[in-house]
């Protein structure tokens, strides 16, 4: 026999509420509460969205010169005081970076570049390269700065949604190709001046 039970609001021992119906709007819970969903929370038979699972910053540490395919050394995850992250870190060996977890994944990568003294016109790129065979990389995004004399600050930031279905095989690298090895693409371990966003956006 099938049983109906009407009610708008049920309560625990202490009397507050736990489930509450009004306007068609059903609250669980109350300020301060914790709701453990054991299982999967569906919306009309679909799984919902977990949220940003994943999110972290990395920056180079100290300045160098010339060309770097791909930026393979002296990177760090950003640690200074406030610095925050969610979820479990990337990993990276001689510039190839490595996600924890399957995803769409949201990467950012800025650059900054100090022409040199006596340089003319120049430029600066800096490009997204991925994997999805952890051997062939192709670029996601190449965007350029361009500079007009000596001692000059340049910048780049290039983005990319990248979507990850193996973590052994799909990869990222990041590379700065410049027009004179007189200019520097500038690092520092207290600030992020060139670096890299990872955020994992959702479910593949």
């Amino acid at each position: 026999m099938t049983a109906i039970l009407k009610v708008d609001t049920i309560q625990d021992t202490a009397g507050n509420n736990i489930i509450n119906e009004s306007s068609n709007t059903i609250t669980i819970g109350a300020s301060g509460d914790t709701t453990n969903i054991v299982g999967t929370l569906q919306n009309n038979g679909a799984a919902l969205a977990g949220g940003i699972t994943n999110a972290q910053q990395w920056r180079l540490t100290t300045d160098f010169t010339n060309d770097a395919n791909p930026i393979a050394s002296n990177l760090e995850q950003v640690d200074h005081g406030g610095a925050g992250k969610i979820g479990s870190d990337m990993t990276q060996s001689s510039g190839t970076f490595t996600f924890p977890d399957t995803g769409i994944w949201y990467i950012a990568f800025k650059g900054a570049f100090l022409s040199g003294a006596g340089d003319g016109a120049n430029y600066n790129f800096t490009e997204i390269l991925t994997t999805i065979d952890n051997s062939s990389y192709s670029s996601r995004n190449n965007t350029a700065a361009a500079s007009n004399g000596s001692s000059q600050y340049m910048s780049c930031f290039s983005t990319t949604i990248f979507d990850v279905t193996d973590t052994s095989t799909h990869k990222v690298r990041f590379k700065v190709n410049v027009a004179d090895s007189g200019i520097t693409t500038l690092g520092n371990s207290d600030t992020t001046l060139t670096g890299m966003d990872f955020i994992r956006l959702g479910d593949t």
